[in-house]
């Protein structure tokens, strides 16, 4: 083999050490989804609590998330990466030991800042090895289709883990993957960094951000137990408030801001970002519920749970290949308001579940529009944040993408997660705590939380129409699929 070979060879290797690592990634936030009530149930979670589970990991990932890439381009990326790969599966190992729900939300925490390390390193690191064109398009195609299957793969092997080894598996399985991973990343991966004589970091914008979203989310979540006009509630959510005010303030003086508000002079990317917050705040939280309503009223079982998302997995994974060559012919304006409205529609059909429902003749159907929903949504909102961006502002705009789903799905779910807690406890509390009435005081709550998303899946449609900017949408048609800007 010649030296152009091996290294040709070796780039290819590289490239899939770093997929599989997003693939961990990916699959992380959405494995625990079927593990949520054998977890809450061991640990003895309060209802309104689980919701931390999911959240803790969003919340860290998507807060640190734009520092993470901005540590990595100049501290160097595979260092960067392989101190996200150390602190995420240590994260994971402990996650699994927990043995009180404060534990699991510390430990899910410090899982959420090791994929805010190891994400936009292992992104930049792909666009870096491969040239620009076929084949750094060839190369971004095993990405995105490794990245889709995570959450297909999440919702599979999260039920089947749960139900054999125990929901501490789930966190475990990634533990083995870590270590191969730092093993290997030494041999395969070659150092790179970005030549800048601003070498600061904006550490203090990424905690104060965090802790701000944090706070806001625990002075939602704490309202179904202490109520909205409660000085507890009413102190965390002041606290909230001042933190993300300092935040904003900070941003503006800060020379190395890692949210510059400049880049919010584009309408369109402005418009994208509010879409995308919208779609987490709808969507997110729907997989959080769907599987709570199969197991604690419909009494599947965890692997029956992750075999019934197979449909909207696939489905997921179908519509985001359309949505591409739509979004070619009609521009990504009208593909999203479409997928948008789609979600809008399951969001309501679901709000209709009954206690007794059945697979085929509830779920299957809302299911499947929902996942071509997502994937009409998810690609042209996507296409939509880095169009018409400037080379320098293109990692800023993608990771900015990406921070806006993170941190709307742990807002919707907590927002959502509130209102399903105060509505099954209120029918709890009036039924004088008769067992008999607690799946039909879940599902209440559960369709009033899939109403709310609908909401927000509106929401979407009405800031795409007036945010995003049909002239850069239209800008777009005509191109080929290799042609499109990716996040």
């Amino acid at each position: 083999m010649t030296d152009a070979q091996a290294a040709e060879r070796r780039k290819w290797l590289a490239l899939a050490l770093l997929a599989t690592t997003q693939f961990v990634i990916v699959l992380d936030a959405a494995i625990v989804n079927v593990a949520i009530p054998s977890i809450g149930k061991d640990l003895h979670f309060s209802p309104e609590n689980l919701t931390w589970i999911p959240n803790a990991y969003a919340l860290t990932f998507g807060g640190f998330l734009l520092l993470g890439g901005r540590m990595a381009d100049l501290l160097g990326r595979r260092r960067i990466f392989m101190v996200g790969l150390v602190v995420f599966s240590v994260g994971s190992l402990l996650g699994g030991l927990s043995g009180t729900e404060e534990q699991l939300i510390a430990f899910r925490a410090l899982q959420g800042l090791g994929a805010a390390l190891l994400a936009p390193s292992a992104l930049s690191m792909v666009t870096n090895m491969f040239e620009e064109g076929a084949e750094r398009n060839k190369a971004l195609g095993v990405w995105g289709a490794v990245s889709g299957s995570g959450g297909a793969a999440g919702v599979l092997l999260g039920g089947i883990l749960t139900q054999y080894a125990g929901w501490e598996w789930v966190l475990w399985v990634n533990v083995p993957i870590g270590i191969m991973a730092a093993i290997l990343a030494p041999r395969l991966l070659v150092e790179s960094r970005k030549e800048d004589d601003n070498k600061t970091f904006d550490a203090f914008g990424a905690v104060t951000v965090t802790a701000g979203l944090s706070l806001l989310v625990y002075g939602l979540v704490s309202t179904v137990s202490h109520g909205w006009g409660s000085s507890q509630t009413l102190l965390v959510l002041g606290l909230s408030a001042l933190l993300l005010t300092i935040f904003v303030f900070n941003e503006l003086r800060s020379s190395a801001p890692i949210l510059p508000f400049r880049i919010f002079r584009s309408r369109t990317l402005t418009g994208a970002n509010v879409v995308g917050l919208l779609i987490g705040a709808a969507l997110f939280a729907m997989f959080f519920f769907l599987s709570r309503y199969m197991q604690q009223v419909l009494g599947y079982s965890a692997l029956k749970a992750g075999l019934a998302y197979l449909p909207l997995a696939l489905a997921i994974i179908g519509s985001a290949g359309a949505a591409s060559a739509l979004v070619t012919r009609l521009g990504f304006k009208p593909v999203l308001i479409a997928g948008m409205a789609m979600c809008a529609v399951a969001l309501v059909w679901f709000s209709q579940l009954p206690v007794d429902g059945t697979y085929v003749g509830d779920l299957l159907g809302p299911m499947v529009i929902a996942a071509i929903g997502l994937g009409f949504a998810f690609v042209p909102v996507t296409i939509a944040a880095v169009s018409n961006i400037s080379a320098d502002d293109s990692g800023l705009a993608s990771g900015l993408i990406n921070t806006s789903q993170q941190v709307g799905g742990a807002l919707g779910l907590a927002v959502l997660g509130t209102i399903a807690s105060s509505r099954t406890q209120d029918l709890v509390t009036a039924a004088h705590g008769n067992p008999a009435a607690l799946p039909g005081a879940l599902t209440e709550g559960f369709q009033l939380a899939f109403l709310a998303g609908a909401g927000f899946a509106v929401a979407g449609i009405i800031a795409t129409l007036v945010l995003v900017r049909g002239e850069d949408s239209r800008a777009i048609v005509g191109a080929s699929p290799a042609e499109l800007p990716t996040a």
